[in-house]
């Protein structure tokens, strides 16, 4: 889904007259929340990322509640330090945390991510309030995973939306399990030292944000967007050939009732996206890469 780019100062602007809290803007910030964020700087001099979200302040509050839980286990999400409604919408300010996306993905970047994954599993068993996601297999989601646009688009597309409701039709439509899953586990919402050290998971409150359920469904997401970033966008960081590879054997190691599944669902979200977003040599690629494991 595309994001608008955030009116920073404005946004701070009206802030700052609703609370007082004399935030300062330092510039756009130009990774997680697909753009939709800034560097801020609170009066004391602490950084921070500002952030218009989707959703009431208690859907965020409820997030900020996990991802405290979450550090206390040893990893490594924001703090919200401000949480309110400003010109009708619920502002974000959260912790900034060190690092920047890797600038080159290797297996060891697939490693490490896979491995702090790892520390998502059952965080969430004592937390029913985190609901397990609809992936929208055989009714089409509003906002995103729509199945109008695939009935609509082609011949190859209704194929595809005809798999994609035939598991949904065997396996159901609701993720299960009680680990903590980030449903846009891509490169840009991971933050990495010089030494390829994961130092922040980002961008939990967006719609495709933090969610119960199973944590490998973040390693298919990580592969669709290495797919997509290796073929369409140039601004995609180098991808190893190995670090494919083990993404693709990690994959293999789900069972394949579930991995089916979870293809589906981001099948299904990525073509969905891409035809309403993109042109037809991208809808090509995404229809062709969904029919690598769903043919």
């Amino acid at each position: 889904m595309a994001v608008p780019r955030l009116d920073a100062e404005r946004w701070v602007e009206q802030l700052n007259a609703d609370t007082g809290v004399g935030l300062t803007v330092l510039s756009r910030a130009e990774h997680g929340d697909s753009g939709g964020a800034a560097y801020v700087r609170w009066p004391d001099g602490r950084p921070g990322v500002l952030t218009v979200a989707p959703g009431t302040p208690d859907r965020l509050r409820r997030i900020g509640r996990i991802l405290d839980l979450m550090r206390t286990n040893g990893i490594p999400v924001p703090r919200y330090e401000l949480v309110t409604v400003t010109g009708g919408r619920t502002v974000v300010v959260q912790e900034r945390l060190p690092g920047q996306p890797a600038r080159h993905i290797t297996r060891g970047i697939v490693d490490a991510i896979d491995e702090l994954s790892r520390r998502f599993v059952g965080l969430l068993a004592e937390h029913p309030e985190v609901p397990n996601p609809d992936l929208h297999l055989r009714i089409g989601g509003r906002v995103l995973c729509r199945h109008d646009s695939l009935a609509r688009y082609d011949d190859r597309s209704r194929r595809l939306l005809a798999r994609i409701r035939a598991v949904g039709a065997t396996g159901g439509d609701r993720m299960t399990g009680d680990d903590v899953v980030h449903l846009d586990l891509t490169p840009g919402n991971i933050l990495v030292d010089d030494a390829g050290g994961i130092t922040g998971v980002v961008d939990w409150h967006g719609y495709n944000g933090l969610a119960r359920g199973d944590r490998r469904f973040g390693l298919v997401t990580l592969r669709f967007d290495l797919a997509w970033g290796t073929a369409l966008d140039p601004r995609y960081p180098p991808v190893d050939p190995d670090a494919v590879e083990r993404l693709d054997a990690l994959l293999d190691s789900i069972p394949p009732s579930t991995l089916r599944r979870y293809w589906a669902h981001l099948s299904l979200r990525m073509v969905d996206w891409t035809i309403r977003q993109h042109g037809p040599s991208d809808v090509d690629h995404q229809l062709a890469f969904a029919a690598t494991r769903l043919p």
